[in-house]
């Protein structure tokens, strides 16, 4: 539409008052033709790989007349949480979205104009290489070890991690030794290395067993992941 000029701005990212994801694009239209545009409505639909909708937004002005520009935002909610627990792969590894885009419109009243296109966008996993590393044991006293348990990973989310992580430590006999918390902060793009320590009586340990990791902070609660150690 060679008399219609698009423009898109950079994408914004906010949370909302109840913990959604507000995505909020800048977008300005410019009629430079003989008629003026009605009913222009732009529709983004937003899918994983099996085509599934995860999200959707639209942006409706009735009228822009010829000769002039209207400047507006295009916004869609995203609810961090609601994706994760539908599909863990959104956590853990780097993927893409689908991003399917309408565009409607009538000039001078009667014709009708229809567009759209598919674009691929990355999503990056907010704990991409997530492991516990070799637990570390120091005594406490004659019957408790300190149990030392190292926690890795890298923040690929467009999104800061700010949260707690607790770990469950069971033995071969699924038998509770213990539990720790540590505060966990990953700033977008960064690793994480730290630790989770909590005590344990020698006498219920032994050779292998497993972790039960939860994690929480405002995007979204996860837990239990369970990682087994020998």
């Amino acid at each position: 539409m060679k008399d219609v000029e698009f423009n898109f701005g950079e994408p914004e990212v906010h949370m909302t008052s109840v913990n959604e994801t507000l995505i909020s694009i800048p977008i300005s239209i410019y009629n430079h033709g003989y008629y003026r545009i009605s009913s222009f409505n732009l529709t983004t639909q937003v899918s994983n790989k099996d085509g599934s909708t995860i999200t959707q937004g639209s942006t409706f002005i009735p009228v822009i007349q010829r000769g002039t520009e209207i400047r507006a935002t295009h916004n869609m909610t995203l609810d961090i949480g609601d994706l994760i627990e539908n599909n863990q792969e959104y956590l853990f590894n780097d993927t893409e979205l689908i991003v399917h885009e309408i565009l409607g419109l009538e000039l001078a009243g009667v014709i009708p104009v229809r567009v759209s296109t598919n674009l691929s966008v990355p999503w990056g996993a907010p704990l991409s290489n997530f492991r516990l590393g070799e637990i570390d044991y120091s005594v406490l006293n004659g019957s408790h070890l300190i149990t030392s348990i190292p926690i890795g990973f890298e923040n690929h989310a467009f999104f800061d991690l700010l949260g707690n992580i607790q770990i469950d430590m069971y033995n071969g006999s699924n038998i509770l030794l213990g539990s720790g918390q540590a505060t966990v902060q990953a700033s977008q793009g960064s690793a994480y290395e730290g630790e989770v320590e909590l005590t344990a009586p020698i006498v219920d340990l032994t050779e292998n067993g497993h972790c039960e990791v939860h994690i929480s902070n405002e995007f979204f609660d996860f837990g239990p992941l369970v990682v087994s150690y020998d």
